[in-house]
């Protein structure tokens, strides 16, 4: 099954068709009918998966992938993701639901509430490969999960002969509650400081008021285009304090704003110009007398808010004496004052929201001196490697992988979460052979549109290796046409 996912990219309901036209004895070993490989035996095999244990069998795996590959342990990036289901799964609302994830409605991260799901956890190192992971119940929350892993964390690092203290556990802003902040006892951890705490926001304007940013400059590994330029970075170190407290506060400002805060600065813009327009449209605008005018210019300017200020004049105007006016001279007029209101952008307060909202905040015990210590930058560099593990959902989510899961018992589908992620240790760990290869050797390969690089993923390699055909004569094998240059670099 995992061979399937990494070499035929089929659904994996058609096993046996994709094992009818491989060389059985080349690839496992010794010959195997491909009818062997039918759904009820591989349902077996996902059953006695299962009884064994999907997350001890994922864990062991992982401790033998950092032993020979040498992984670099010490930042540890936590997160889950959720998978919607197309079945009802109405075993899963009784009493006595089967035994593996209870497959219910829950927060959707695909966007697909309408639909029952299931979660999967997954505790990756070396930016992306997976030493642990798991499937939660459909409506487990992020915060209790992190809390969860806080209380395993500890003995599944003393397993890679790393203790408290000796690596830094990497998660989003689900990780800062209270109770999680606790449950991290002696760990070192990196996370997002979420918006809706009131230190973040006074952490925010500290910065931007006091404009003593550090220059970090771009973090991007791929080379900016015209269209795609790096992202900038300063940033600026604070404290807060948190549930009594006291955390190292990263400010981070991004010249890639914050898109979502972004727009909405923007309706905040259009909110206020339409609120102020409103109210001075029902202002009257011609005045007897001076007097009467500048009260309602007083009035008028004090609409002004944050984002806009209202700017007013008084013009006297001669308006015709009302009556018939005489023949033999100019007609008698009167003096009136012209109130005219326009409305002018705070650029200053305009410029300092846009700053504002180009920043965020990471939360942080690692110290900034002595042992192990981080500056901004390193913070910063290792909060983003989150986004391997980003990529390894959408690895697990890939409808030309998966597919849609065709099992009606969570059990099997808790087995078959874990055939996935070994799929994706390996996917992984090719990846990170090729790349650490072609760095030592100062080598590169050709890549996308043949434009050379060395950072080739496991995908460019597989689309490289595609119509290789052996062919057995008497038990002896021959490649059926010689490899081309580019798969021997490959290679």
């Amino acid at each position: 099954m995992v061979l399937d996912v990494l070499s035929g990219r089929t659904p994996l309901y058609r096993v046996e068709q994709f094992l009818a036209g491989q060389d059985t004895q080349l690839l496992l070993g010794e010959i195997v009918e491909a009818h062997a490989f039918n759904d009820t035996n591989l349902a077996r095999s996902l059953d006695a998966i299962f009884e064994s244990g999907a997350s001890r069998i994922v864990t062991e795996l992982g401790l033998r992938a950092a032993s020979l590959f040498q992984l670099r342990l010490k930042v540890a990036s936590y997160d889950t993701t959720s998978t919607s289901l197309w079945g009802e799964y109405r075993a899963c609302a009784a009493e006595q639901p089967p035994q593996g994830p209870v497959v219910t409605h829950g927060h959707s991260k695909d966007n697909q509430p309408q639909l029952k799901q299931f979660m999967t956890e997954l505790l990756c190192v070396n930016r992306g490969v997976p030493i642990f992971a798991s499937t939660l119940d459909g409506n487990a929350s992020d915060k209790s999960s992190n809390h969860r892993m806080l209380s395993q964390i500890s003995s599944i690092m003393a397993r890679h002969g790393l203790g408290p203290g000796a690596f830094v556990y990497v998660a989003d802003s689900a990780l800062v509650t209270e109770s999680n902040l606790k449950a991290i006892a002696a760990n070192r951890f990196i996370t997002r400081l979420p918006a809706t705490y009131g230190a973040c926001a006074a952490a925010i304007a500290e910065a931007v008021d006091a404009g003593d940013w550090v220059s970090i400059g771009a973090l991007s590994e791929h080379s900016a285009t015209r269209s795609r330029p790096s992202a900038e970075y300063q940033a600026y170190e604070t404290t807060v304090k948190l549930y009594d407290v006291p955390y190292r506060a990263v400010v981070v400002h991004s010249s890639a704003h914050d898109k979502r805060r972004q727009k909405k600065l923007i309706k905040q813009l259009a909110a206020s110009a339409a609120s102020i327009s409103k109210q001075l449209s029902g202002i009257q605008t011609v005045y007897f007398c001076e007097a009467d005018a500048r009260a309602a210019a007083t009035g008028a300017e004090k609409l002004s808010d944050t984002l806009h200020r209202v700017s007013t004049t008084i013009q006297p105007v001669q308006v015709r004496r009302r009556g018939r006016p005489p023949k033999d001279r100019p007609a008698p007029t009167v003096t009136r004052y012209r109130l005219s209101c326009d409305l002018v952008r705070r650029t200053e307060a305009i410029q300092r929201e846009q700053e504002l909202a180009g920043c965020f905040v990471l939360l942080t015990n690692v110290p900034a001196e002595g042992q192990d210590a981080m500056d901004s930058e390193g913070v910063l560099r290792t909060y983003k490697g989150q986004y391997g593990i980003e990529s390894d959902f959408a690895f697990l989510k890939d409808p030309l992988v998966v597919n849609d899961l065709f099992l009606k018992t969570p059990s099997r589908i808790d087995a078959l979460g874990m055939i996935l992620i070994i799929a994706l240790m390996v996917w992984r760990l090719m990846e990170r052979s090729m790349q650490l290869y072609l760095q030592h050797t100062d080598t590169t390969v050709p890549g996308w549109d043949n434009k050379h690089t060395n950072r080739p993923t496991a995908f460019m390699m597989t689309t490289v290796f595609l119509g290789i055909q052996v062919v057995l004569v008497d038990d002896r094998r021959f490649l059926f046409k010689g490899p081309t240059d580019k798969q021997l670099l490959f290679l």
